[in-house]
């Protein structure tokens, strides 16, 4: 079975009620779990259980503050950090503060070792605070994988709190699973495991964000390189959650998303269409999802082909690869503890075909460039769009 089809099949679990893990899954995750825990025995809890309080007012400038909300595991709330403005939604902040001109008045209420099941009380809670949140971030998915949670059951609770953001008024971006085979005290063989139960949840999360009305970055292997390479510098002091570094590489790739969303990313906004010098594209969310958690960084959201949301293969997705722009100075917070474009529409023409059995390539980047430059026929696959395609519209959900 391709891991498009994997992805699917738990994406479908999760909206229709399943729980199933394959044999191969239920005893991979349950040798790294014995890992992990084991790992977490020898290094213990330097920080505590609680990352740097960062909530506040970030920036200035007229009109009122842009309510930017985050929720998820120790990811979203910085644990490992050694100040407030290293934390992921302190960058995020700062940087949607200094891109839009405006104040952004920052909401945690991510919880260290929280599993996705544990977004319904962050979001009871979050509501009540914020009611009308502009803009959400999530990132969680690392401890369903290593606590044997079934990626159904994950994934379902995840859809859950998308949707009730979206009903909230808010744009939600999600960071997925983080790519589990670059924690150092997880020894080889078992990292290549826990690489492919943390991608494979993923890619799920994502179809199932992108079916609710949310938008996906993968943060994959982002750190993985250099993680690798660098290991005292890219990992905190317990050698298990990323350091100061880490973070901001991490918040770096979903802040051109998440001002996207907001309305004032210079590359065009949430609503341009696909770039093929980029290797960005087209093609069936479950394909889309395979490709982007084998790709760090990228973005994948619903879009129409024809004026269709769904294909023969279910529904259109497009990927995108967003410029990071040098940023202006913003001020620190106050301590409290022009016109879209007009879409178009893509076109069947526009979409490229599949590889033989439906599956990712492993080989980084290079997957999608090599689509892009294979024959339009059919249809099926990540594709780009070239000059004289019509442009793209993301598909209002």
């Amino acid at each position: 079975m391709s891991r498009a089809s994997r992805a699917r099949r738990i994406a479908a679990a999760a909206a229709f009620g399943g729980g199933g893990l394959t044999a191969l899954g239920a005893l991979g995750v349950g040798v790294v779990t014995a890992e992990v825990r084991l790992a977490r025995r020898q290094i213990g809890q330097p920080f505590g259980s609680h990352g740097p309080a960062a909530d506040g007012l970030y920036g200035s400038g007229p009109g009122d503050p842009i309510d930017l909300v985050l929720a998820g595991d120790s990811s979203a709330a910085g644990l490992g950090c050694e100040s407030p403005r290293q934390t992921p939604g302190a960058i995020l902040a700062t940087g949607l503060a200094a891109v839009s001109g405006r104040p952004v008045r920052l909401t945690n209420v991510a919880v260290v070792g929280a599993q996705s099941s544990g977004l319904a009380a962050q979001l009871d809670e979050l509501l009540e605070r914020v009611p009308d949140p502009d803009v959400a971030v999530i990132m969680v998915g690392a401890n369903d994988v290593t606590h044997r949670v079934k990626p159904p059951v994950a994934v379902r609770a995840l859809v859950s709190a998308v949707t009730r953001l979206r009903e909230a008024g808010a744009e939600v971006v999600v960071g997925t699973c983080p790519d589990l085979g670059t924690v150092e005290p997880i020894p080889q063989p078992l990292r290549w495991i826990a690489r492919r139960l943390s991608r494979e949840m993923a890619a799920a999360q994502t179809i199932a964000v992108v079916e609710a009305g949310g938008r996906s970055v993968s943060l994959g292997n982002m750190l993985g390189p250099e993680f690798e390479a660098k290991p005292h510098v890219m990992f905190s002091q317990d050698r298990f959650h990323p350091s100061a570094a880490g973070y901001a590489r991490c918040a770096s790739a979903l802040l051109p998303s998440v001002c996207a969303v907001a309305g004032y990313w210079p590359d065009g906004g949430a609503e341009r269409a696909p770039e093929r010098w980029r290797g960005e594209g087209v093609a069936p969310v479950a394909r889309a999802a395979v490709v982007a958690a084998d790709e760090p960084g990228t973005e994948v959201a619903a879009t129409k082909v024809g004026g269709d949301e769904r294909g023969r293969q279910g529904r259109w997705a497009m990927l995108l690869r967003r410029r990071r722009q040098p940023l202006p100075e913003v001020e620190q917070p106050h301590a409290d503890g022009a016109s879209e474009p007009d879409p178009g529409l893509l076109t069947e023409a526009s979409v490229l075909p599949d590889d033989s059995n439906g599956s990712a390539s492993n080989e980084g980047s290079a997957s999608s460039d090599r689509a892009a430059r294979e024959p339009a026929e059919g249809t099926g696959a990540v594709t780009t769009v070239t000059d004289a395609a019509p442009r793209a519209s993301a598909a209002d959900t």
